[in-house]
């Protein structure tokens, strides 16, 4: 008897038409398996009652009637919160993702944001848009990239890709994650999380990767940015609420460090009364830091067909997620 694969409806990240053309060229692939891409909530329920393996996101009304569902590939790398629901958590189902996907976009997005602070780019261009012409004092050019050292929250691909970058560029790089970090030659120290505090005000950069979840929530608080030292400055490409912006607004105005670039929000959008729109010192991108970039479908689809060879094969799934940690 042939598998069956859904790809549920309204996932985000594919079109119609990429769906499509994964449908027929994985049809080529695994003839052993029958793939559906309902068009509604209506098709889905009824396609996934018998399905073995299903992509995107799914909600308990879909989970309580996937009779034989063995499998679920998220759609993103880090799902929005909301994705691991307790059912879900609790279901014998594995769940993987997307992750490392995006580590050479994102880990460039990272390095523009520190040659931004270090050249002052954002500032001129500022100034650009009101035409002044004017020469930001020597003290506000003080940075100097390979005598600067950055700590990156979170090293998996895109936290080790970063730390590559800099590296080549001369900064000392530092590596803290949650679990041991095998030795690498793009970090030139590695920490647990337990030793965050002691460590960061070692970082003229604090760069932060990590993703959502119930113990990373509004780590970033008052009072880890006043562990930081005052010239240093807070990166967030991670997820937003991680970071807690009331508590960076108020570190920004006592000029408790130096500024901040922000991809990722508590909310999105930014709300536009927040204060942190109107810092000269502060650099906000509207969630982009994977956008234009080339092959992302291409690395999708290789991870996924990769998944489908195991699965049927009944060998460890590649990206596995801890479903109660939610990555």
């Amino acid at each position: 008897m042939k598998k069956k694969f859904v790809f549920i409806p309204n996932s985000n990240l594919l079109t119609n038409n990429s769906i499509k053309i994964w449908v027929g060229k994985l049809s080529d692939l695994f003839t052993e398996w029958t793939f559906h891409s309902p068009k509604n909530k209506e098709e889905a329920l009824e396609e996934i009652s018998d399905a073995d393996a299903a992509y995107g996101t799914m909600d308990n009304d879909l989970l309580s009637v996937a009779q034989k569902i063995k499998w679920l590939q998220a759609p993103a790398a880090a799902p929005d919160e909301g994705f691991y629901f307790d059912e879900l958590i609790k279901h014998p189902i594995v769940v993987t993702n997307f992750k490392e996907i995006y580590n050479d976009h994102i880990s460039i997005q990272i390095l523009s944001y520190i040659l931004s602070f270090a050249k002052n780019s954002h500032i001129y261009r500022d100034q650009q848009n009101e035409k002044i012409w004017k020469q930001l004092q020597e003290t506000q050019h003080e940075i100097f990239l390979p005598e600067s050292s950055v700590i990156i929250i979170g090293v998996g691909g895109i936290g080790l890709e970063t730390a590559r970058i800099c590296k080549a560029i001369g900064m000392k790089t530092i590596g803290i994650d949650a679990k041991k970090i095998n030795p690498s030659k793009w970090l030139d120290e590695i920490f647990l999380s337990k030793d965050l505090l002691k460590q960061v005000n070692k970082g003229d950069f604090i760069v932060s990767t990590i993703p959502h979840n119930p113990i990373t929530e509004g780590m970033f608080n008052y009072s880890f940015f006043s562990k930081m030292k005052k010239s240093s400055f807070f990166i967030n490409i991670g997820r937003g609420k991680t970071t807690s912006l009331n508590d960076l607004d108020q570190a920004i105005k006592n000029k408790i460090i130096s500024g901040a670039a922000l991809d990722v929000f508590e909310k999105e959008p930014l709300d536009s009364n927040s204060n942190l729109w109107k810092y000269p010192n502060v650099i906000i991108t509207p969630h982009i830091a994977a956008h234009g970039g080339k092959y992302l479908d291409e690395r999708r689809y290789d991870i996924l067909r990769e998944n489908i060879k195991r699965f049927q094969e009944n060998k460890n799934l590649k990206n596995t997620v801890n479903k109660s940690e939610w990555h």
